[in-house]
């Protein structure tokens, strides 16, 4: 129970890797707030923890809006006095020529991605910097490490999540406050059956590319945040770990 009576605030966490990291938690001891844009996916999910004998509860909203982060904190000290951890984990992605990538695709990807992140981030600060103490995790991504054709808002997207980590972590340890970046490469979930459709590539594309041979799970990802929120990780922050099987040390094609 590596967590136990800590709470934790998860953005997107009715699927994917969201939803695999509120498991991990919650089995780790911590109180969890789930988040979904859609009521009924993060009631959804709240509910199964309850009935597994977890704290849960579910605040719906938008990361966009500044009002869903602050729904966030305060239903977490609403609740249970307190704010350990934040998960940005919240993203969309977009793929298309960069030539011709709509301006409202590339906002919804900046807004979401990254002004979301940081949004939340304020919001929990407010309430960990009284407390001396809080992690952050951001949900980054290999391709905030590294440029791909296609993804122009995507990667500005992930790359800039890192910048704020950084300048976060440094700003917030003087408060107790750890900030750190997990990038992941390609792992099966929800959204990467949608990018296939229009990414140009299929499971063995995948499988080839990456010196591990397969996609990553949405559980791998898990636990390595789980070990970052917790105090076997205090002297890490302001650091990117990067989860993915060996795709950006491999130069290959």
């Amino acid at each position: 129970m590596r967590l136990g009576g800590q709470v934790a605030a998860i953005t997107g966490s009715s699927m994917g890797i969201g939803e695999a990291i509120a498991w991990a938690y919650a089995r780790e001891g911590a109180r969890l707030v789930i988040n979904s844009r859609s009521e009924e996916r993060g009631e959804r999910v709240a509910r199964a923890l309850r009935e597994e004998g977890h704290e849960a509860i579910a605040v719906s909203g938008d990361v966009r809006e500044s009002a869903t982060g602050e729904r966030l904190a305060a239903a977490a000290r609403r609740t249970w006095n307190r704010l350990d951890v934040l998960v940005n984990n919240a993203g969309t992605s977009m793929i298309g020529p960069s030539e011709s990538l709509p301006e409202e695709g590339w906002r919804l990807t900046i807004d979401t991605n990254l002004t979301g992140a940081f949004l939340c981030a304020q919001a929990a600060a407010r309430v960990m910097i009284p407390q001396r103490r809080g992690v952050i995790l951001n949900i980054s991504s290999i391709l905030g490490e590294v440029g791909l054709p296609k993804r122009a808002a995507y990667c500005a997207s992930k790359h800039g999540l890192i910048g704020l980590t950084k300048v976060l972590a440094a700003e917030w340890a003087r408060h107790g406050i750890r900030v750190v970046s997990i990038d992941p490469a390609y792992i099966k979930t929800p959204m990467d059956e949608r990018d296939q459709v229009s990414g140009d590539y299929s499971n063995a594309d995948i499988e080839r590319r990456t010196p591990a041979g397969r996609f990553g799970t949405a559980e791998e990802v898990a636990k390595v945040a789980t070990f970052l929120a917790t105090d076997d990780a205090a002297y890490i922050t302001g650091s990117c770990v990067t989860v993915d099987g060996g795709w950006v040390a491999y130069g290959g094609w």
